[in-house]
């Protein structure tokens, strides 16, 4: 069970973590000098464009001026002589300096860079993400797929979206009702129109809207189904976040609870060591390796060394086993450090393709926790592999880390002997420019040291080949690699100096930590805050699944045919009468249909049914040795009184019947009433010789051999036994391989 921890005892400080148990899973820290500005809504003004670089600068009420490219720059903002022309809009002509523009920040300073700017205003709420401006952008979040997509989509469908706006339904929409997704889109589109009339009222440049503080951020964006406990360890923030839930998320206020034990919540859960981790250069793996992590202004460079990793077998064991462990253990510090942009993996070699592939999915596999937009690359021959994160937040170090000042970010200085060297180069290179007077160094003590001893000889030399005085001040408020050399002209030289140890310059002095956050500068108030939600949120509808009957398997239906009881012959009729009867174009015929039906029922009741019924079965899909089974039952019982078997002669003598239950005897019947005439006729004969049969049963098998009727319309006899059927249907076949053939 994943909790949400929130730890705001120190005023100058506000963090909040996710752990799992006792592993630290993710990390926000806000501090009170510098709060986060990414999302946040201003009013600005157009200072300069630049149509080289296709973009303008935006005084938003910072130090430094926001960059807006082109391509952020809604239409609505353009002017209609750029956009009545046709083609490629020319920002210079687009907009112009001193207009009004309602911007948000994409994102934050960095260094030397300005925020950059967007015009197409984005809105998160709970659920959702409104784009009031922006009707093209919309849909579902990346991460939601399958069913859950589609679901949400036809729920998106049901809303009420105002012309002109797109919307965009977060992970932590899946699984809600169209009810709960129009009741966040209400909120925020209330929210929308009061910046709107807060833009209209004042001039630029000032702060409109201010994105949530960090505890509502991480309730808003980190609660989900599995985080099952919120702890807060102070009064006031809890109050905060109480008032938050009760009217975004009810359902989950019962998580919320205030921690009033004596041990500190963060030492409670054993995390402490582990945020320490997210503040080193270098992390060590359970195994014994460790990867070192170092930031450049281009990128993130991660290298993986074995360091004291020896538990494998061979050399490529140790190399995969270190490799797992670090590819985990960087998609963990990436989450806790928030670390974006492009980022340079340094493995350690590995000969097997197999293994190389290992890695790289146990990184992908991972990633997929972080809720940053992360592409992953290949391991190339080299042993690196690329990616990039998507930057949500300014990094730890960014925010929480400054800039050494004795090696300005560089992290190396440079020896003194060296640096002393330079200095003595430096001295005999202004020395040889006219009009040149004195030269004054101030350097660090050991470098003055070093120079004033050991380069005594040097110094001398080029004071007498350039006639010029060297002046080397020892500065106890310098170190190494500072140092400031000065050279003053002839005309510019003072009558009167100072002695030297006087013209040391004094150190600037840095106001204490405490003091900096006493004299913080009071944050702008935002023109719209935090609008609460009137309307109550509706209830989610638990959706009851749907029994639905279990159809029996494979083998309860194999064992049902063959051990259960044969069903009655009626049955089987029902069946056959409810089928539609086919001609062999496709066709349906009602009237033939019930014309063979009873057909069928007149030989069933003439024989007792035994032939047909053999006939029935094989015409629906019976093995061949069951139908030669019941042909031969049924030739045993037409044997005559004396035990003698017909022969095929007296077979051929009977008339020929157009009911009979075989294929071949129905194709014929067919084609006979097709080419004869009437079929009411042939009913009406067929239904007198069913009364005949039924009223003298016992005639017809005792009937003498040598009685014969004449076959109706001159046709061929036909011989209805079952040995007589068997050798047609092979005299058939036989002609049909001869026509294949």
């Amino acid at each position: 069970m994943k909790r949400l921890l929130v730890n705001a005892t120190q005023p100058e400080e506000l963090r909040v973590a996710i752990v799992d148990g006792q592993r630290l899973y993710d990390l926000d820290i806000e501090t009170a000098t510098r709060e986060q500005k990414k999302s946040n809504i201003y009013k600005g003004r157009v200072t300069r464009v630049e149509p080289s670089l296709e973009a303008a600068f935006i005084d938003y009420g910072a130090e430094r001026h926001g960059f807006l490219p082109l391509k952020e720059i809604a239409r609505s903002y353009f002017a209609e002589e750029a956009t009545s022309g046709g083609g490629r809009v020319n920002i210079k002509d687009a907009i112009k300096e001193g207009q009004e523009v309602v911007v948000q920040i994409e994102k934050e300073e960095r260094g030397n860079k300005g925020a950059a700017l967007t015009t197409f205003i984005s809105l998160a709420g709970r659920f959702l993400v409104l784009m009031p401006n922006n009707p093209r952008a919309g849909g579902v979040s990346r991460r939601i797929e399958g069913e859950d997509r589609s679901e949400l989509r036809d729920a998106m469908s049901q809303l009420e979206i105002p012309e002109g706006m797109g919307l965009i339904v977060r992970t932590a929409g899946v699984g809600r009702s169209a009810e709960e997704l129009q009741w966040d889109l209400d909120y925020l589109i209330n929210l929308w129109t009061a910046i709107e009339k807060a833009a209209s009222e004042r001039a630029a440049s000032f702060l409109i809207y201010q994105e949530s503080n960090v505890i509502i951020r991480a309730l808003r964006d980190n609660m989900r189904g599995d985080v099952g406990e919120i702890l807060v360890d102070d009064q006031a923030t809890y109050d905060e976040a109480h008032e938050f839930m009760s009217h975004v998320m009810p359902n989950n206020l019962s998580k919320l609870k205030l921690y009033q034990n004596a041990v500190p919540l963060f030492t409670r859960y054993q995390i402490e060591s582990q945020i320490e981790t997210a503040f080193n250069r270098e992390v060590r793996l359970p195994s014994g390796g460790s990867i070192v992590i170092d930031p450049t202004e281009a990128l993130i460079s991660i290298d993986i060394n074995s360091a004291r990793a020896t538990k494998g077998s061979d050399i490529e064991e140790t190399a995969l086993n270190t490799n797992v462990e670090a590819a985990d253990e960087i998609a963990r510090q990436l989450r806790l450090r928030d670390i974006g942009g492009l980022i340079v993996i340094d493995f350690i070699d590995m000969s097997p393709t197999r293994n190389q592939r290992e890695v790289e999915n146990r990184l992908r596999d991972a990633l997929k926790m972080d809720r940053a937009r992360v592409q992953v690359g290949r391991i190339s021959r080299f042993g690196l592999l690329e990616m990039s994160r998507q930057r949500l937040r300014p990094s730890l170090g960014e925010s929480s880390q400054d800039v050494c000042p004795r090696c300005s970010g560089q992290g190396t200085v440079r020896g003194v002997e060296s640096l002393a060297l330079a200095v003595l180069r430096l001295f005999e290179e202004n020395a040889m420019k006219e009009k040149t007077g004195q030269l004054q160094a101030q350097l660090p003590v050991d470098v003055a040291t070093f120079l004033l001893n050991e380069k005594r000889d040097a110094i001398s030399t080029v004071e007498k080949r350039y006639g010029v005085a060297l002046l080397i001040i020892p500065n106890p408020n310098m170190q190494t690699p500072q140092y400031e050399v000065t050279r003053i002209r002839s005309h510019e030289m003072p009558e009167q100096s100072d002695a030297s140890y006087k013209m040391a310059t004094a150190a600037e002095e840095e106001a204490p930590v405490a003091k900096r956050v006493e004299e913080k500068v009071t944050l702008e108030e935002p023109a719209v805050k935090r609008i609460n939600q009137t309307a109550p949120k509706p209830e989610a509808k638990k959706i009851e699944p749907v029994e639905q009957p279990s159809s029996p398997g494979i083998i309860r239906r194999l064992f049902s045919n063959l051990f259960s009881p044969a069903k009655p012959e009626v049955k089987e009729e029902e069946e056959k009468k409810s089928r539609p009867s086919r001609n062999r174009g496709g066709r349906r015929n009602s009237g033939r249909g019930e014309g063979d039906s009873g057909r069928g029922q007149q030989r069933n009741r003439g024989q007792g049914g035994n032939r047909n019924k053999g006939d029935e079965k094989r015409g629906q899909g019976k093995p061949q040795g069951q139908r030669d089974n019941k042909e031969k039952q049924s030739a045993k019982k037409v044997e005559s009184a004396d035990g003698q078997p017909k022969n095929d002669a007296q077979n051929e003598a009977r008339p020929q019947k157009e009911g009979s239950g075989s294929r071949r005897g129905r194709r014929g019947g067919r084609r006979r009433r097709g080419g004869g005439g009437n079929t009411q006729n042939k009913n009406e004969e067929n239904s007198q010789s069913s009364e005949n049969s039924n009223e003298q049963p016992q005639q017809s098998s005792n009937k003498p051999a040598d009685t014969e009727k004449p076959a109706r319309d001159n046709k061929p006899k036909r011989n209805d036994s079952a040995a007589g059927i068997k050798q047609e249907s092979e005299q058939c076949c036989r002609s049909k391989v001869g026509r294949s053939t």
